[in-house]
């Protein structure tokens, strides 16, 4: 379930009001239903946000003790989300804070008792996430981190996203266009796309880094039979900042991610992405912190 955040200023900037007792209501009530895991999510970056007033809504979140905990990064994109136009530039925490807001949430969360995943999601020692973590069977997929390796995603609603194979597909963004196909007994899809052989490769380094927070060059030439640094001779040559800065280590051809590099672990990844290495669509998206 999205909280976002539990602070009535930020929940009106964006537009979604909710108070606290309802999420708690609602928690109450899928513990009765003897859901075996709740998760809830947080948002940091959100308008009119601080240190200050986020920890509370961390606090009221650990005192509601979900069994996974999602903190998400907001992407300001106006140009692709009209709607995001309506939210001012000024009101955003800067870069800075967010950062600090990133930090406060990982070690309260983390001395809570939650285990962090990795990138954006805790999990209790229990949960079958952390578990999955351990025994090196963690899954991530465009939603976040699963246990669910290897299954379809089918898609429901409007704007919704679904993985078949190495096939990716997305419904009408609109009511009519999604009811008009389903009338029509069609299948309510607006694009798909096809994996490439380099994107399977290159899903799978980056599924591994993510994932495990280490990755052997060797088990990857294996597997898809290419010569890993000519491979990747781009990626691996922007690595030397995030060595200096102790954020990875790459030694006998292994590639391990320290304890702080999990909190920037996109950044580490996204030097395997083939869409920024030939700089297709640059500029368009979010930007990591």
């Amino acid at each position: 379930m999205g909280v976002q955040d539990f602070d009535a200023k930020v929940q009106k900037a964006v537009n979604r009001i909710q108070p606290e007792d309802l999420t708690r209501q609602v928690v109450d009530w899928v513990r009765e239903l003897k859901f075996e895991s709740i998760n809830l999510d947080l948002i940091y970056g959100l308008p009119f946000q601080t240190v200050g007033d986020f920890e509370k809504s961390v606090d009221a979140l650990i005192d509601i003790s979900p069994d996974r905990i999602a903190l998400f990064n907001y992407a300001h994109v106006p140009w692709m989300k009209k709607h995001m136009a309506l939210i001012q530039e000024k009101d955003l925490p800067a870069p800075e804070e967010k950062l600090q807001i990133l930090k406060m949430s990982v070690e309260k969360l983390t001395s809570a008792g939650y285990e962090f995943i990795g990138m954006d999601h805790f999990a209790k020692p229990d949960d079958d996430l952390a578990k999955a973590l351990h025994e090196k069977r963690l899954y991530r997929n465009f939603q976040g981190y699963s246990t669910n390796a290897g299954t379809d995603l089918y898609a429901l609603g409007i704007t919704s996203i679904g993985q078949f194979g190495n096939i990716y597909s997305q419904n009408f963004k609109t009511e009519k266009e999604y009811y008009a196909a389903l009338e029509n007994g069609e299948f309510p899809i607006m694009k798909g796309y096809e994996m490439t052989q380099d994107d399977i490769i290159r899903k799978e380094v980056i599924m591994r880094i993510m994932c495990d927070f280490e990755l052997n060059f060797a088990s990857i030439e294996k597997k898809f039979n290419i010569k890993f640094e000519e491979y990747f001779t781009w990626g691996l040559n922007n690595f030397d900042d995030l060595i200096s800065d102790g954020l990875v280590e790459i030694k006998d051809r292994k590639i391990k991610v320290a304890e702080m590099g999990r909190l920037l672990i996109r950044n580490i990844a996204m030097n395997f992405d083939g869409f920024l290495e030939r700089k297709e669509d640059s500029g368009k998206y979010s930007r990591t912190v």
